[in-house]
């Protein structure tokens, strides 16, 4: 069986017959792929864009892009009425610490923990107050002037059994001085 000889040959032909359709298949095999990947591309990657004629070159619009990062209040140290009393600084400055005793600071309003404090006078206290003392941060040089943070120390060493005078604006000192003077 196996010396049988095959007399039919068997033909086997593709759908390209011609020199003709195999340049056109060869062609059209490297440029069909080109193409959908270009419609492709610009599906996915090109989105409406807004031309220079848009509102993004408004005055408006280039206000907010260059507008200042920071800016600085100026206040006048001589005007009283700006000038916050020692129980303002307290509220805003103090009472996180001195309210609840955290970090070792003395609670408000404890004659015991104030009273060699108090000892030490005014000007220690304030000393310790704008440079700061063991786990409290220097106020100076913060929100707050030197003035309106001795207020604070006067009124939380008062609430405390103190009997510390306030400090006077630099303005009203001067303006009392030389009415002192004038009455001579």
């Amino acid at each position: 069986m196996s010396d049988a000889q095959h007399t039919e040959h068997e033909v086997h032909e593709g759908p390209i017959k011609t020199p003709k359709q195999l340049i056109a298949t060869v062609v059209a095999a490297f440029v069909v792929p080109v193409i959908v990947i270009i419609l492709l591309t610009n599906y996915v990657a090109f989105d409406k864009k807004q031309g220079a004629g848009s509102e993004g070159m408004g005055a408006e619009a280039v206000a907010r892009r260059i507008q200042p990062v920071g800016s600085i209040e100026i206040k006048d140290a001589n005007d009283a009425s700006a000038l916050k009393t020692g129980e303002q600084v307290f509220q805003a400055q103090c009472a996180a610490c001195h309210n609840t005793g955290a970090a070792g600071a003395p609670k408000f309003g404890d004659e015991a923990a104030w009273a060699p404090r108090i000892k030490t006078g005014y000007e220690a206290m304030l000393g310790s107050a704008l440079k700061g003392k063991g786990n409290m941060g220097a106020q100076g040089g913060g929100d707050f002037s030197e003035l309106e943070i001795g207020r604070a120390v006067v009124y939380m060493a008062n609430k405390a059994g103190g009997k510390l005078d306030e400090p006077k604006a630099p303005a009203a000192a001067a303006s009392g001085a030389a009415a002192a003077s004038a009455a001579k």
